[in-house]
């Protein structure tokens, strides 16, 4: 783990747990989330993605687009930080993508290292769930019958 002087000689601060956090109209990198996440003292490290698939509900998906709210990234900062607070994280990342996605684009892409396996699985797992019920990011669908659908909104 890295870890830098602070005030007092001697004194050190651990790095900070969250890495990046971003909501982002680019595609998305795997190999950026997951270097963000590296960490020498993480025994496991969980990686989440969510990808466009070419259909919801029964219905074939012709297009997709996300958009977000301006306090999507603070949201997913908020919500980081509540990870952070409730596992032993060591690094943690997540960077959603926002605009028009085609079929198999990544969507969202969350990392989280901690010191074991388990710990590793159930915080990615809260990371992603609670990202998807609380940070104000809206996918809108339309279907190649030509309805459309909101779906977070």
């Amino acid at each position: 783990m890295a870890r830098t002087p602070i005030d007092h000689p001697g004194e050190l601060a651990a790095e900070e747990p969250i890495r990046l956090l971003a909501v982002r109209d680019a595609p998305l990198s795997l190999d950026e989330v997951f270097r963000a996440v590296a960490d020498d003292a993480a025994g496991g490290t969980a990686l989440f993605v969510g990808t466009v698939r070419d259909h919801d509900s029964g219905a074939d998906v012709a297009a997709l687009s996300y958009s977000s709210h301006p306090s999507a990234e603070a949201e997913l900062r908020r919500v980081a930080e509540k990870v952070v607070a409730e596992f032993p994280v060591r690094a943690l990342a997540a960077v959603h993508r926002v605009g028009d996605l085609a079929v198999g684009d990544l969507a969202v892409v969350v990392a989280v290292s901690c010191p074991h396996r388990a710990e590793a699985f159930a915080a990615c797992r809260k990371l992603i769930d609670d990202l998807k019920h609380e940070v104000p990011i809206w996918k809108h669908q339309t279907f190649s019958d030509g309805q459309e659908e909101w779906v977070g909104a």
